[in-house]
């Protein structure tokens, strides 16, 4: 039997991917909306069986508003938080505001669905490495605070660090592929690939991401033999290489 569920996100085109991927699997998809901080007023005017609120920084103040009030006004309403690879402080504070579970963007439809049934059937839903970090968390929230910076960088291959470089200096795919002197197509490629990892929808946030979390301030100690931050379209430079 399908779900009733509304779908938001501050990613429209997302919200609305989902939902339609959804409907084709049978479910009831009352609405599929943006922006995400929009969920709570959604929820009260639809009355969904589950809720599923995408965010792009679960680690942010108030990322989690709409949950809470949620919570609070349908508290019979399960809510599915989708968000990018998480740290243990972000799912943590989904489910201090009232959240049944945590899916990672990259989940398959599948995936998703059975998330779903679980939250419907008042189960916590979220992978168990993920749930025993949330609940060190929430045991012990007086923590230092995890170093997002280092953690993203360490997803990173030294080629597609490279590429997050030359996304942050605004370089578009034939910057990227002239000065990495690859073929326009492989360098498209990486850039995908670094968005799906940085959990990110566009060039733009990946770009904000970084240099939010200070990601870019750490690079230069992970490229290849000592690179640098390269000018626009030239290649990276390692350590005792001459500019032209």
């Amino acid at each position: 039997m399908g779900v009733r569920l509304v779908v938001v996100d501050d990613h429209r085109l997302l919200a609305e991917a989902l939902a339609s991927a959804l409907k084709l699997r049978g479910h009831r998809v009352l609405a599929a909306a943006a922006p995400a901080s929009g969920a709570a007023d959604l929820v009260l005017s639809r009355s969904p069986e589950v809720c599923l609120i995408g965010t792009a920084a679960p680690g942010e103040p108030g990322a989690f508003d709409a949950v809470v009030r949620i919570k609070r006004e349908r508290p019979g309403v399960a809510v599915l938080v989708l968000g990018p690879v998480p740290n243990p402080r972000g799912i943590a504070a989904a489910f201090a505001a009232g959240a049944s579970g945590y899916v990672r963007h990259d989940e398959r439809i599948e995936g998703v669905e059975r998330a779903m049934a679980k939250a419907r059937a008042g189960e916590v839903a979220v992978a168990p490495a993920l749930l025993q970090g949330a609940f060190a968390e929430l045991l012990n929230p007086v923590a230092e605070p995890d170093d997002e910076g280092t953690r993203l960088l360490q997803m990173l291959t030294p080629r597609e660090v490279e590429v997050l470089l030359r996304v942050a200096e605004g370089e578009d795919t034939r910057l990227i592929a002239a000065g990495m002197r690859i073929a326009p197509s492989t360098a498209r490629t990486h850039v995908q690939r670094v968005l799906m990892k940085l959990g990110v929808g566009s060039r733009l946030e990946a770009a904000a991401l970084a240099a939010r979390t200070g990601l870019l301030d750490r690079v230069s100690h992970h490229l290849p033999g000592g690179a640098t931050i390269p000018a626009q379209g030239s290649p990276v430079r390692r350590a005792g290489e001459e500019g032209d």
